[in-house]
């Protein structure tokens, strides 16, 4: 089965009224590959996120950075899915290692936070990935699986998740998971859903990488069979992230 590529821009917690009209502006002028071949997914922090959509182009759709775990009310600081929804915000990110790390969020908070963003009616990037000491000791596919069936035994429609494999040694490290083993725990996870889910979910769910994407190592990562896209971090900011959303043209070609 054919995947769409999919490829994510997360701001995380950058950006002005004036930097972002210039990153948009420069998105609403580049030449890329179309819908059908490429999805793409712009992330700003949440106060931008009405003057993006206001302005990006229609080809483009835009994803909040969090949501909270349950329906809105006496909960400070937070943002409800119902409110991304009342503002016509199609996806959000949940499970970002950094709110992980920083925030402590468990596997089993971030499977509901999962859940109940998928039954308000958004469409959810899951990410799932490894610390440096785990990869070290060999528990790469266990921190991942282990991540993963924590959200599969909250949901059973898996048609609008998409996984976002983020090795957390190579989030702003500059260290990229070299095709080889971004292919290898892409498969792992692939064939972990097929035996734990359903082949019927395996198949055709998208598995993207994240971890220090950029210009110079995204058509090689692209090329891996199990490769389905990216989620871009600080690259997402800067023109480049142009030519990784045109590295979809390259995909298993």
């Amino acid at each position: 089965m054919a995947r769409k590529f999919f490829v994510g821009g997360n701001w995380k917690c950058n950006g002005t009224v004036a930097e972002v009209n210039k990153i948009v502006k420069l998105l609403n002028e580049a030449d890329v590959p179309s819908e059908d071949v490429v999805e793409v997914v712009i992330s700003p922090p949440f106060v931008f996120l009405p003057q993006v959509k206001a302005v990006l182009r229609s080809d483009f759709a835009v994803a909040a950075q969090n949501a909270w775990v349950r329906k809105g009310g006496a909960y400070t600081g937070e943002i409800s899915a119902e409110m991304l929804i009342n503002l016509e915000i199609p996806w959000v990110i949940l499970g970002h290692s950094e709110r992980r790390a920083l925030l402590k969020e468990s596997n089993e908070f971030v499977a509901d936070k999962v859940a109940y963003a998928l039954s308000q009616g958004l469409k959810v990037i899951a990410c799932i990935g490894e610390t440096l000491e785990q990869r070290g000791a060999g528990e790469t596919l266990n921190v991942v699986s282990e991540q993963t069936k924590a959200i599969a035994e909250k949901i059973k429609d898996w048609s609008n998740v998409v996984l976002a494999y983020e090795p957390v040694w190579a989030i702003g490290t500059g260290k990229v998971a070299t095709p080889v083993q971004a292919q290898e725990v892409h498969a792992d996870l692939r064939s972990w859903l097929a035996t734990n889910v359903s082949s019927d979910v395996a198949e055709p769910v998208r598995i993207i990488y994240g971890g220090s994407v950029n210009a110079g190592n995204c058509v090689e990562l692209a090329g891996q069979p199990d490769v389905d896209g990216f989620l871009v971090g600080g690259a997402s900011l800067k023109a480049e992230f142009v030519d990784i959303i045109r590295s979809a043209l390259v995909s298993k070609s």
